[in-house]
């Protein structure tokens, strides 16, 4: 532990909270100041990235059989090209942190848009699958560093008592990115061979507009020091560790039921070296580390209950909302014959339920100035949903399945926003950004496990109820449901159509009420809370600098102070 954590921080948290603290409402007023221009256009840079990074995540499944198409993909290597922006956007996200709090955010932010229009710019040309794969790897270091420093900034500007609109605006922002993301890719995937392109270039522009907001506008701070002093500061070996380890991970989950069977050495030997190079991290960062470098993770962010309870909530949203977003356009496919780009449609709604909800809650919170009782209605609401969605079945109408993801979106909804107040709230300012770093490094590692937890369920469910007959016809496959999918379109036998797609259904409803029980989880972490004063002051450190004019005012106001009085 490095001398720095040694020393008590200032806070504006009772160290050692009852669970059952009252807040006063009166000292956790924060004295709010009028936004300066520079503050809005830095705004509206952090949204521009925001959506960036939340249309190419979830705009890529619906161009994926086009591009491995167009690609000559002979050896069904297309799930990297998901897979490798996620691997590097997560395994990234602590460093980014790590190097902000050292050099300062605005050379992390533009480093990161960089990357992001790079990695863009080349997959767009790509003529192989090894060129796309790498060129989307490039694009997910950025795609992390634009996640964080987004969050970061945000926590730069605001304080925590009154960031809850502007939490609310990062997540809507986000919410709707993720809607509109996959129809766009469809809609480019139904045009021809090479529109595909597209979805990666119209990236370049919004690169072009954020780069020059931030690099005219987001004058902050930045800590002095040397170049040697600062690249002291930053904990290489922590994050190296974590790289690897959360590398390793994410690719034994993206092999297991894919390309390789979860019993088989290649995904038992990935699980098992990258989670003894996760603890192995652990246990750098809670003894090792010494001045001058900072912790990737300090310890008084897991050390109090409260903040980890805000991060297993965020772990079990992460898995739970992922599931959703992937496994509800197999139920439309699979299920109704729907096309890839008319079931992007159909999950609209949920898109659309989504972000409102997500920017209620960060406003109820900044009113309330209370956090637990977010996150309770949130967590009962995702369980309840879940269940509900347990009803669906093979011929249920369409007025059903669109009115069961009401309550479920409602409440995935509001944790999109609501998590990073009660993770926050016991820390100083000081430690917001390795607090949020850690905060996107956990909901994009679970969003991993919920693709995985989802699959092997389905899986296992599809491999017990589909008939033999149509098991013939599909073949021998690891994961038979994506290779079952354009089957059942061509299906002329109704009757073993039926008892296919019955079989679907079915098991779909078994991954729904694993995410029920999952839910329940995060439920049960809301126990772990402690409702503490959000704090209203932010790291004078990394805020923004004072403009001319502003600078005249103080100056005009400090002579209007010390003049005699007659």
């Amino acid at each position: 532990m490095s001398a720095d954590e040694k020393q008590t921080p200032p806070t504006t948290a009772n160290p050692s909270p009852e669970p059952d603290t009252v807040v006063d409402e009166k000292a956790a007023q924060p004295e709010t100041e009028p936004k300066s221009r520079e503050f809005f256009l830095t705004l509206l840079a952090i949204g521009v990235t925001t959506v960036l990074s939340a249309l190419d995540l979830t705009g890529i499944g619906t161009t994926l059989p086009t591009i491995s198409k167009a690609l000559d993909d002979t050896k069904g290597e297309f799930v990297w090209i998901g897979s490798a922006y996620a691997l590097a956007s997560t395994a990234f996200i602590p460093l980014m942190g790590n190097l902000a709090d050292a050099f300062g955010r605005r050379p992390v932010v533009l480093t990161s848009i960089a990357f992001f229009a790079l990695g863009s710019a080349l997959s767009g040309a790509a003529q192989s699958m090894t060129w796309i794969i790498a060129a989307r790897a490039v694009q997910g270091v950025g795609g992390g560093g634009i996640l964080a420093l987004s969050e970061i900034l945000i926590a730069d500007l605001v304080p925590l008592a009154e960031r809850g609109a502007y939490q609310g605006f990062l997540a809507l922002v986000w919410s709707i990115g993720s809607c509109i993301g996959p129809p766009i890719g469809g809609a480019l995937a139904n045009v021809n061979d090479k529109a595909w392109r597209w979805l990666f270039w119209l990236n370049l522009p919004l690169c072009g507009i954020s780069f020059v907001l931030v690099a005219l506008f987001l004058h902050v701070r930045t800590p002095p020091g040397t170049l040697k002093s600062k690249l002291a500061q930053v904990d290489w070996i922590g994050n190296l560790l974590v790289v690897f380890g959360s590398g390793l991970v994410i690719i034994g989950l993206t092999w297991g039921g894919s390309a390789y069977a979860w019993n088989s050495a290649h995904v038992l030997a990935t699980l098992i070296i990258g989670f003894v190079l996760l603890i192995v991290f652990g246990l750098y960062e809670a003894f090792l580390v010494k001045a001058p470098v900072r912790p990737t993770t300090p310890g008084d962010i897991l050390g109090n209950r409260t903040s980890l309870g805000g991060l297993i909530s965020t772990a079990v949203h992460g898995l739970v909302s992922i599931a959703l977003i992937y496994y509800l356009p197999v139920y439309y496919q699979a299920c109704f014959d729907a096309s890839p780009i008319r079931s992007a449609v159909d999950f609209l709604p949920s898109g659309l339920l989504t972000a409102p909800f997500a920017f209620l809650a960060g406003v109820a919170t900044a009113v309330l100035k209370k956090y637990r009782p977010v996150q309770y209605f949130a967590w009962v609401f995702c369980v309840f949903g879940y269940g509900i969605f347990s009803l669906q079945r093979v011929n249920s109408p369409q007025h059903f399945w669109l009115g069961v993801q009401i309550p479920l979106c409602v409440g995935l909804g509001m944790l999109f926003s609501c998590p990073v107040f009660p993770i926050l709230a016991p820390l100083p300012p000081q430690r917001a950004a390795s607090a949020l770093a850690l905060w996107t490094f956990t909901r994009s590692f679970f969003q991993a496990w919920g693709i995985a937890i989802g699959g092997t369920v389905l899986e296992n469910e599809l491999s017990k109820k589909l008939p033999q007959e149509f098991i013939a016809q599909v073949g021998s496959s690891v994961e038979i449901a994506y290779s079952a999918i354009p089957v059942i379109r061509t299906l002329t036998d109704q009757a073993l159509k039926l008892q296919v797609q019955t079989a679907f259904a079915d098991s779909l409803r078994v991954v729904w009420l694993v995410m029920c029980g999952i839910s329940g989880l995060g439920f049960l972490s809301c126990f772990l809370l402690r409702e503490i004063p959000m704090g209203t002051q932010v790291d004078e450190t990394y805020t923004l600098k004072e403009t001319k004019e502003q600078k005249k005012l103080r100056d005009a106001e400090a002579q209007e102070g010390a003049a005699p009085v007659a």
